[in-house]
């Protein structure tokens, strides 16, 4: 699993290819706590992460947040590159546009009764530069814990997507723990989501040492088979030799990914933290079929456990929804959300 998730990295070459046409777990897991086990919601993703807003072809638009809630879901995710729009220097100014765009998208979802998760996401240089960055970082977040202070407590934040390369589980760990300090000076009680190292995977968990903390709570991503998720992915180096991989639902197939949903629950339990499935799909390259399958088995088994879940994403590459047409994928959909 550490292998596959690492695909993700940003240093891999960007590869280019034609797209081709074409419980059943013997042991009884403890159930992780059951705080937040509704949680039921959507990545708004490719938008405000991309390196400028629209540059990867989606544009959030006030409609979205009311299909979402009539769709079922209950939250949103908003991944932002907040790092890509702050002067270059101390203070590290968040620039007032861009503030004030991520702003009134907050704001849609927020008076749609979405409950909205901001997640500070791309963070690039962080990554390879953990120590010379840290001060930027804390920056940002200081000016997010400030601006946000009097948001309704439907509003969450995420520290950072996917620590990874040079963040180290160490070095994630004491700056975790500084920075919800400094949040917790204007925003006591606001939730914030917390995920592991190595693109926030399941096995890092056991790595993560949050501080005592009652309003934390624990996330993970989940890709796995990343063969099948990912097939096609053309920030993927390798990943059109996987074009046709299918999901069956073999036993041996379920069994792999129970193992991993029955860490994340064990985990749960014994931290008594909340945990999250923050990130979850499969591109829509792959077999339609395939997709449905492994998306309801994967949805019902987190639920199972008491994990909440956010899809990954509304519209792009592993979409859900056509932001062209503003038309569900109801054969898909209906695995998420049971009516």
């Amino acid at each position: 699993m550490v292998a596959l998730i690492i695909m993700l990295s940003t240093s891999f070459l960007v590869s280019s290819c034609s797209i081709l046409p074409g419980s059943n777990s013997a042991m009884k897991p403890p159930l992780a706590l059951d705080r937040h086990a509704k949680l039921r919601g959507i990545n708004l993703g490719n938008a405000l992460e991309a390196p400028a807003p629209g540059n990867w072809g989606v544009t959030i638009k006030p409609t979205y947040f009311k299909a979402i809630r009539d769709a079922g879901f209950n939250h949103v995710r908003i991944p932002v590159r907040f790092s890509a729009h702050t002067s270059q220097t101390t203070p590290y100014s968040i620039e007032p546009n861009f503030f004030n765009m991520v702003d009134n998208i907050i704001n849609q979802g927020l008076e749609t009764g979405l409950t909205v998760i901001l997640d500070l996401h791309h963070y690039d240089e962080i990554m390879v530069d953990p120590a010379g960055q840290r001060e930027k970082f804390q920056a940002i977040w200081k000016q997010l814990a400030n601006h946000y202070q009097d948001a309704p407590p439907t509003l969450y934040f995420e520290l950072l997507n996917e620590p990874t390369q040079q963040l180290d589980s160490d070095t994630w760990n004491i700056l975790v723990k500084d920075t919800v300090q400094l949040i917790r000076e204007s925003n006591p009680e606001r939730k914030i989501l917390i995920g592991g190292t190595n693109f926030n995977s399941v096995e890092s968990l056991n790595r993560l040492q949050l501080p005592s903390d009652k309003n934390l709570i624990a996330t993970f991503h989940f890709y796995m088979p990343f063969e099948f998720t990912h097939q096609g992915a053309d920030w993927v180096r390798g990943s059109c030799s996987w074009i046709g991989t299918t999901w069956e639902g073999t036993p041996e197939e379920k069994q792999a990914i129970v193992d991993q949903l029955d860490l994340a629950a064990s985990w749960s339990a014994k931290s008594r933290i909340p945990i999250i499935m923050g990130e979850f799909g499969s591109i829509a390259t792959a077999d339609q079929t395939s997709r449905q399958k492994w998306t309801e088995f994967v949805t019902r088994e987190a639920e199972k456990r008491n994990i909440g879940w956010l899809y990954w994403e509304l519209c792009s590459e592993f979409k859900v929804y056509d932001c062209q047409l503003d038309t569900w994928d109801v054969s898909l959909l209906k695995t998420l959300i049971v009516k």
